[in-house]
């Protein structure tokens, strides 16, 4: 087990009410995983979950690090933001030859992750992949949960045409770097269709901030 006090970093000052900031590395069940807390333990607890290969920062960053959610949030809630394995800031690479946990190892990670810290019953919010490891963990303990936030919730099982063209997704961010169709693969995976065709404002300025601040993780 490892603490590590995060408030003396400029970036990950979420607002002056969050003087109470640490990221806790905790060994579960199924591997270590990393859990950064923000505010005051005796509120509430609202745990996060992010996208694949994503973390608290760059996953949740445009709600968060918003000084009137920030407040708001950290007013009524503690927030336990909890990375996947091999996702936490600076994280070292992951040896091919471990095993990769399930998608079930990673909802009783969160249960271990409550076990750890003492908490009930809390509030749950998750992005895209990270919406669908808290609805399993939902499931699995449901007395453990108070309400569920999903964003842009995975409901059913891949395709083996989305399979293939996930593959040649990568095989282009790997050889040609953020092509454009790359761009609209990942716009298309926050947004919808219609939302995309009613909001048009959203194709001109999303994309430079979401490239900006999220997608800078690629070379």
């Amino acid at each position: 087990y490892e603490m590590v006090n995060l408030s003396q970093h400029p970036l990950l000052a979420l607002s002056s009410s969050s003087s109470s900031a640490y990221e806790h590395h905790i060994q579960t069940n199924h591997g270590s995983v990393s859990v950064a807390v923000y505010g005051d333990h005796d509120k509430p607890a609202l745990v996060t979950y992010p996208d694949v290969a994503l973390n608290h920062m760059s996953c949740f960053q445009g709600l968060l690090f918003c000084p009137e959610a920030a407040s708001l949030l950290l007013h009524n809630f503690c927030i336990y933001h909890i990375s996947p394995p091999g996702h936490e800031l600076g994280a070292a690479p992951i040896s091919p030859k471990r095993p990769a946990p399930s998608v079930d190892d990673l909802a009783d990670q969160v249960a271990d992750v409550l076990d750890f810290f003492g908490l009930g019953s809390v509030m749950c919010l998750g992005a895209t992949a990270g919406a669908y490891i808290l609805t399993l963990f939902a499931a699995k303990y449901r007395e453990r949960v108070l309400g569920l936030v999903l964003v842009s919730p995975l409901c059913r099982a891949p395709t083996w045409t989305e399979w293939l063209y996930s593959k040649v997704e990568s095989n282009l961010l790997y050889y040609y770097g953020m092509c454009g169709l790359v761009k609209e693969s990942l716009l298309q995976r926050f947004f919808s269709k219609v939302t995309m065709a009613w909001f048009n404002f959203l194709h001109m300025t999303f994309p430079l901030l979401f490239l900006k601040h999220i997608l800078k993780l690629y070379p």
